[in-house]
């Protein structure tokens, strides 16, 4: 279907892509993994047709439609969604659109205008029958409950929805398209737990192949049937998930670390050999055969240990009380809207606790809540009262830096007393080295600011973490390294975030925020989800029994009369 031949592309700032060999078969789902920087969506451009590449060749067929879901959802707030629909069509859209014009025009115009009007209608509609309009309409009805809409969200205005429905909008817009092959840039970026498992599920069901990128590891363990991953601007390509992925990769290692291993025994003891006979006047000769044999060998090269990547621990803090933040009977709310109706919680020293919820629900709300920066309407949230030390890290810490200071003087600021060497070593362990330390944030890229955000968080110990969606921004490896740091951390965490695959690694307790309570889970995430589908059984059969009843009851009273 379409087949990437030695790929490479230069920018006058060095070479991004080096050799890229990967195809994509009728079926695939294919996940493009990487650090930042990699070059997955200079891959996607490419296909796409956006950019040119330095060197190689895309080989595809005339015809192949490609359909392109970037990271910006490419909406019109003024729009109704099904106006927004039928941007997809093109030339039949125009038609679409003149004709909507006509009709409005004909409410206010003369007779004389009236005639002119409706030959221009009827011109139009012949038109909008030739581009097959009215089934192109049609489809647009089928595709709107499909995505999840109501048919008369149609009417409504695209600014009325949050960031998931507009997403959705875009998804409909580029299926309707029909395409042969999808490519989705970051597709779960700013999505809630909900709408990302609806996505999955949608995606799943489609026949159409796909190329995603994306460092939700969880989105890519579900849905990927193989794994492109760049390194070094080489592409590797391995069937199967996120997970077969990674155990293959590890398998790969070990296998090429131990031929390596063997082979630099044999080429040791054969050079021992060599040098000792080299001038003996008997074996002389054997040497030389035998050096001249080395010459030949290919030689196998030692596996990359790992690109270097984010390394750091929190800083250690005091021992806090047992009882850390203390909710009791809290309201809270933003004019009209009730986030919190009398909720109750206590989080103790130990805990790591993830908060789910729809986005709205009030999850960033209660992180303000607890340190202090938002008063309840209603009701307690209070530290305890035994040397409670917070750390905040906000959604939007990495904005909320000084642009106009440079990596250095960001860290310097804070830590006025440290010598250019301890900040130095700080940043190293945050990929800040060389040069890039005296760049100024503002021409950051969001994983580069993401980072400071995080080692600015390192200066002051804390034995109480909030953060606020910590992976915003980071790639796998980064996030890895975050996980590692919460797992040997000793104090409290508190996680908002939407990466579900971050939060069964680092929390022990969920907590969901649903109808303004909170619902507690005595487990890790896997937990939580075993006892949401257990929720969901018990009701579905409690409301099958409840129709059970109903319906006997029906029958005793007919009989009764």
């Amino acid at each position: 279907m379409l087949r990437l031949e030695h790929i490479s592309k230069i920018y006058p700032t060095g070479e991004v892509l080096k050799d890229i060999n990967w195809e994509v078969k009728p079926g695939d789902r294919i996940g493009l993994v990487g650090v930042n920087g990699a070059g997955k969506s200079t891959q996607l451009k490419i296909i796409a047709g956006e950019i040119e590449p330095t060197t190689g060749e895309i080989i595809r067929p005339a015809n192949l439609h490609i359909a392109y879901l970037t990271q910006e959802f490419e909406v019109d707030p003024t729009r109704t969604v099904r106006e927004e629909f039928w941007r997809a069509f093109g030339e039949a859209n125009q038609v679409h659109e003149s004709l909507s014009q006509i009709h409005r025009d004909m409410e206010t115009a003369t007779v004389e205008a009236l005639d002119k009007l409706l030959k221009q209608m009827d011109r139009l509609q012949r038109q909008f029958e030739a581009l097959n309009g009215y089934g192109l309409d049609a489809q647009i009805e089928k595709i709107l409950p499909e995505l999840g809409f109501e048919l008369e969200d149609g009417d409504r205005l695209v600014s009325a929805f949050s960031g998931g429905w507009q997403m959705r909008m875009s998804l409909g817009k580029i299926l309707l398209q029909k395409p042969d092959l999808l490519l989705l840039d970051e597709p779960t970026n700013h999505l809630d737990l909900e709408t990302i498992e609806w996505l999955e599920n949608y995606l799943k069901g489609l026949t159409t192949p796909m190329v995603i990128v994306s460092h939700d590891r969880e989105f890519l363990d579900r849905l990927c049937t193989q794994i492109v991953e760049t390194e070094r601007g080489v592409s590797s390509t391995y069937l199967g998930n996120y997970s077969a992925y990674l155990q293959q990769k590890a398998e790969a290692q070990a296998a090429q670390l131990s031929t390596y291993e063997r082979q630099q025994k044999e080429l040791e003891k054969q050079q021992v050999f060599i040098e000792r006979f080299r001038a003996s006047a008997t074996r002389s000769t054997q040497a030389k055969s035998r050096e001249k044999q080395l010459e030949k060998i290919d030689r196998v090269e030692a596996p990359v240990s790992g690109l270097k990547t984010l390394h750091f621990r929190f800083p250690p803090a005091p021992r806090s009380g047992r009882e850390v933040v203390e909710i009791k009977d809290l309201v809270h709310s933003y004019d009209d809207k009730i986030l919190f109706l009398g909720a109750d919680l206590l989080i103790e020293r130990g805990d790591r606790i993830a908060f789910l919820g729809p986005n709205g629900c009030g999850k960033s709300t209660l992180l303000r809540l607890i340190t202090g920066m938002e008063t309840p309407t209603e009701g307690k949230v209070e530290l305890g009262a035994h040397n409670v030390i917070p750390g905040y890290f906000e959604q939007n810490q990495a904005e909320a830096l000084d642009f106009s200071k440079t990596v250095m003087d960001t860290i310097h600021d804070e830590m006025p007393d440290w010598k250019n060497e301890e900040v130095r070593t700080l940043l190293g362990r945050f990929l800040f080295s060389g040069e890039t330390v005296f760049k100024p944030v503002g021409a950051l890229s969001g994983g580069e600011k993401a980072r400071l955000a995080l080692a600015k968080m390192l200066l002051r110990p804390a034995n109480l973490l909030m953060l606020d969606e910590p992976t915003n921004h980071l790639d796998i490896p980064a996030k890895e390294m975050l996980e590692e740091a919460i797992q040997n951390y000793d104090g409290t965490v508190i996680v908002v975030s939407h990466d579900r695959y971050f939060i069964s690694q680092v929390a022990n307790k969920i907590v969901e925020i649903r109808d303004g309570e909170f619902r507690i889970y005595l487990g890790d995430y896997h937990y939580y989800l075993d006892k949401i589908a257990e929720e969901k059984e018990q009701a579905k059969l409690a409301a099958l029994a409840a129709e059970k009843a109903a319906k006997k009851a029906t029958k005793a009273a007919a009989k009764s009369k």
